[in-house]
């Protein structure tokens, strides 16, 4: 049986991935019996090839392939959608989500005591080896993030994350849902626990983000999450 189904999201990684993929494996062979599911996001150069030369190498890795870019929650939801296994971990692609903080966010969720209402396990990430403008930039988001959501979050945009599969399957699916996960796992009547992580500089490629990109989408999806929230009712089936 598989117990972990770790998804990862990538876009025009090809540098990097490989290096990504066979930390993953050394960091949760000791754990946990798992799959690695790598879900290129219409990549335009040699991603696919890469993954797929690995899977030479671990018979616990897929490939999944979107025709044309669909976005990063996408990704993650196709991913997520394929796994067999019930716990999932996320993270992001180009590296700068270090694998070997994976068994402290999956831990808590595998282990005996695990409370059954413990939906997500989230990384907030310390020591961020980012430019100073996104730092700021992020710092700013999450701020107002918070404010308003009251998701008891500092860091909601870092990629480590270990969940239920079936908690997020319950969540509305909508384009850049990953970055609200902690208030809509909450607002469906989940807890939520926080574990600090590290981050890394990037070695290779470049961001498919923009600041500016960032605040402008940023700033609708705030308000469709508010209105979500809002009306987020998760039914109890009652077991006769």
């Amino acid at each position: 049986m598989t117990n972990v189904s770790v998804v990862i999201p990538i876009k025009n990684e090809a540098d990097n991935i490989r290096p990504l993929i066979d930390r993953i494996v050394a960091a949760l062979e000791p754990l946990t019996s798992f799959e690695v599911i790598v879900v290129n996001d219409g990549s335009t150069d040699h991603s696919s090839e890469v993954v797929e030369n690995a899977a030479l190498s671990y018979n616990n890795l897929s490939l999944l392939q979107h025709a044309s870019s669909a976005g990063q929650s996408a990704a993650v939801h196709s991913g997520v959608l394929a796994a067999k296994a019930p716990f999932i971990a996320t993270l992001d692609g180009d590296g700068q989500n270090p694998p070997e903080d994976l068994p402290k966010l999956l831990m808590p969720l595998l282990e005996k005591s695990a409370g059954p209402e413990l939906g997500l396990v989230a990384g907030q990430r310390v020591g961020r080896q980012d430019r100073f403008s996104k730092k700021i930039a992020s710092k700013l988001a999450n701020g107002l993030r918070g404010f308003l959501l009251q998701d008891g979050t500092r860091d909601t945009g870092c990629g480590l994350k270990a969940f239920r599969r079936e908690a997020f399957l319950q969540l509305p699916y909508f384009n850049h849902m990953h970055r609200y996960l902690p208030a809509l796992f909450k607002a469906y009547g989940w807890d939520v626990a926080h574990v600090d992580v590290s981050h890394a500089a990037r070695v290779a490629g470049r961001s498919n983000y923009s600041n500016l990109q960032r605040g402008l989408v940023g700033a609708v999806d705030l308000l469709g999450v508010i209105w979500l929230i809002r009306r987020a009712k998760r039914a109890q089936i009652v077991k006769k």
